[in-house]
């Protein structure tokens, strides 16, 4: 005979209540692990953008950051004028700038102080991306004044980085000039002309150069002329590879994170499950017995009030995603651990995030539904017909 499953989606529907109750433990797993694994998408798709294999970073050897990394000014100016593998305009300049990266201890507009990222930048740097930043409002900086410009995300987020506001960078005071967009990890942060910041904050060296490569570019080949250089003590890297260092800090602790959460929320929610179907099976025990007086088999038995609970499992499932999913696209801001510097990114609740929430739902259903299922099968059908 087949399964009963209009016997259990009736069963379902005459207990809404208890269901509901049922289902919403399980809900709240599914959100909780829908949203931090959200967070983790939206951090991490900040550094996807820009990650293209044919711009460039220079760093110093070791360094794991641009934070990390020290760039001579004369050995900088080499690397830009005199490497061949740095593409150049049809004017011949070379498309490659001097940045630096350096911290400034920040207030947030709801209160506390996080250390806000910033940039040091060349004209060249507007134009060395495959997608280049764009202007929301106000102008970019002239470079050779106490000028900068804000990222959209720190607007909303910090004091005194609106249009026509003035930031001291030590006692130097730079007006924000500008609002920009950029769709990567460096649109939340500050941007001024790099020698004026490298003075206004006594720092004598940059920290990387980026530049756009010729096409066919052998990195390693690079590097071992690089070594070869006793001007250039330098190591050269695509900035995809680049930008895939700098995710593993945060989102190694958001997926911990997660994992930890739905671990000590999803076995009370298999606890939940367990203890409602297992008072389910004891008041349908002559519901039991006709069934399998009628000729269902034992297996049959077990599989429906398996499926019944993890229909209750799925249900919950659906409930979470409804309640995260409100919460996609807002900004939120936390400290990147590689860089050690605040960081804007939004909740990014993608298909594979919500299919991974329902399989799990639905597991969480089958886990909790297992025992109270083996306790129905086993019932005799004479005794049950007497209970």
């Amino acid at each position: 005979m087949a399964l009963p499953t209009g016997y259990t989606t009736r069963n379902l529907l005459r207990r809404r209540a208890q269901v509901a109750f049922t289902a919403l433990g399980i809900a709240l797993t599914t959100a909780v692990l829908c949203g931090v694994l959200s967070l983790r998408n939206g951090f991490e798709q900040l550094f996807q953008p820009l990650g293209a294999d044919e711009v460039a970073v220079y760093l110093r050897p070791g360094s794991t950051s641009e934070g990390q990394s020290g760039i001579p000014r004369e050995a900088a100016r080499i690397i830009i004028k005199e490497r061949p593998e740095i593409l150049r305009d049809s004017e011949g300049r070379p498309l490659a700038a001097a940045e630096c990266f350096l911290a400034l201890y920040m207030e947030k507009l709801e209160g506390g102080l996080v250390n806000a990222p910033l940039r040091g930048i060349e004209p060249a740097s507007l134009t060395l991306h495959p997608d280049p930043p764009r202007l929301l409002e106000g102008r970019w900086p002239n470079w050779d004044t106490d000028e900068v410009v804000v990222g959209r995300p720190l607007v909303n987020r910090m004091k005194d980085c609106a249009l026509g506001d003035t930031l001291k960078l030590n006692t130097t005071p730079f007006k924000v000039v500008g609002i920009y967009e950029f769709d990567n990890a460096q649109g939340s942060e500050i941007w001024g002309p790099v020698d004026r910041m490298l003075e206004a904050l006594d720092r004598p060296a940059y920290s990387r150069v980026i530049a756009r490569m010729n096409d066919g570019v052998d990195y390693s080949v690079i590097n071992e002329e690089l070594e070869e250089d006793p001007r250039l003590s330098f190591e050269i890297s695509s900035q995809s590879e680049y930008l895939a260092k700098q995710t593993t800090g945060l989102s190694g602790a958001l997926l911990g994170l997660s994992v930890f959460l739905t671990l000590i929320m999803g076995s009370a929610a298999v606890i939940g499950t367990m203890n409602t179907m297992l008072a389910t099976v004891s008041a349908r025990n002559h519901e039991i017995g006709i069934l399998l007086a009628i000729g269902y088999s034992r297996v049959e038995i077990f599989l429906s009030f398996l499926l019944e609970s993890a229909q209750v499992g799925l249900i919950g499932g659906l409930l979470g995603l409804c309640l995260v999913a409100p919460f996609h696209g807002i900004e939120t801001g936390a400290a990147n651990f590689n860089t050690f510097t605040d960081i804007s990114f939004s909740f990014q609740l993608s298909p594979t995030i919500a299919v991974t929430a329902l399989v799990l739902s639905f597991g969480l259903g089958l886990i909790g539904g297992a025992i109270p299922a083996w306790v129905a099968s086993s019932r005799s059908a004479v005794d049950a017909l007497r209970r």
